[in-house]
């Protein structure tokens, strides 16, 4: 039996565990059996098969505990970009991320122990775009904190992983019922503190890096070199100009990463990838997943989205331009909408 399609927890992998490439992952999946039966053994679980069809770096999967409780098991390989997981919802904890209750890193793997968000309607299957601009902004608006508060907390770094499918026909939340409720923190002992984050600076330059090679190799003829150079210029300036309040940020917050919740905070993240550095950012990967509307006016798409989430306008339109820019030779629209910008006189 290959790697992907080994039995975990005796349950075959979820379809976007068995489709991984990358040969490291799938030596990962060669371990992952035997690493999932360990943690459940230790933390005294029973898996129940998992979500489908599931991520690409993640095994994911209901559990009950000891007391009969159904929570969620999350074995995750571990990845530079999204190392912060478990160190960024505990410390969000209380503010509108799915409740944490145990989490280790080992190695290239980790563990989380986290809430079943019920009823866990993606926000993905829920509400027209216009109503999803909204929840999004909600969500940030809660998740907005100066990382100087968070500094007395403890966490622990863990890796990569995507949100878990729900049942589509479960009814969604009122987009307007966002207020937080009391949560409690999960104990957690011998984490690294919070200053552990990453300054979103790093993963920009990085981007900018890979992205000039990826215009110069693949995509030459997308956009004029002028604007490239540009594009790429901002984004690595835009993080390390920043004078402002320096938050924690979720920088994958998509519409699959926000579930519906029946409890008092009606909206609630799951899968961030943190660090730390220009609020702004954090309205960007919600305005890539409507390629429609970033085609068709992508300067209003901003502008609406900074008013949504109490940001600078002309702030949040240059950070669109930088990562239209960088994705331009990923998919289809970001090139396009990098080009109204520019004419529109975005600097």
């Amino acid at each position: 039996m290959n790697a992907p399609d080994a039995l975990v927890a005796g349950h075959p992998p979820p379809e976007g565990l068995r489709a991984a490439e990358d040969p490291v992952l799938r030596a990962w999946l060669a371990r992952l059996p035997a690493l999932v039966a360990e943690v459940l053994e230790r933390w005294e679980l029973t898996a129940l098969p998992p979500f489908r069809p599931g991520g690409s770096s993640a095994w994911v999967a209901p559990v009950r505990t000891a007391d009969g409780a159904e929570q969620v098991l999350k074995m995750a390989w571990a990845h530079e970009e999204s190392r912060d997981e478990a160190a960024g919802m505990r410390a969000w904890q209380g503010r509108g991320v799915a409740a944490l209750f145990r989490s280790e890193r080992r190695g290239d793997t980790a563990a989380l122990l986290m809430e079943r968000v019920q009823p866990g309607v993606p926000l993905a299957s829920c509400l027209t775009w216009p109503e999803r601009d909204e929840v999004t902004a909600a969500v940030l608006r809660r998740l907005r904190v100066p990382v100087e508060e968070l500094l007395s907390g403890d966490d622990d770094p863990a890796p990569d992983c995507d949100a878990p499918t729900a049942d589509s026909g479960v009814p969604c939340a009122d987009p307007s019922a966002t207020a937080p409720g009391p949560r409690t923190p999960a104990p957690h002992s011998g984490d690294p503190t919070l200053s552990s984050f990453r300054p979103l600076a790093d993963m920009c330059a990085w981007w900018a890096d890979s992205a000039a090679q990826q215009h110069a190799v693949s995509a030459p003829s997308l956009l004029p070199s002028g604007l490239v150079e540009h594009g790429l210029g901002l984004l690595r300036e835009l993080p390390r100009e920043w004078d402002g309040e320096r938050v924690l940020l979720v920088t994958d917050l998509n519409p699959g990463n926000i579930l519906t919740h029946d409890g008092p905070e009606r909206w609630l993240l799951i899968d961030p990838k943190p660090y730390v550095g220009d609020p702004h950012y954090d309205v960007l990967q919600h305005m890539l997943n409507d390629q429609e509307r970033l085609v068709a006016d992508p300067e209003a798409f901003a502008d609406r989205m900074a008013d949504l989430a109490g940001l600078d306008r002309r702030r949040t339109r240059r950070w669109l331009l930088a990562r239209c820019v960088q994705e331009a030779a990923q998919f289809d629209g970001a090139a396009s909408a990098a080009l109204r910008l520019a004419a529109d006189g975005v600097e």
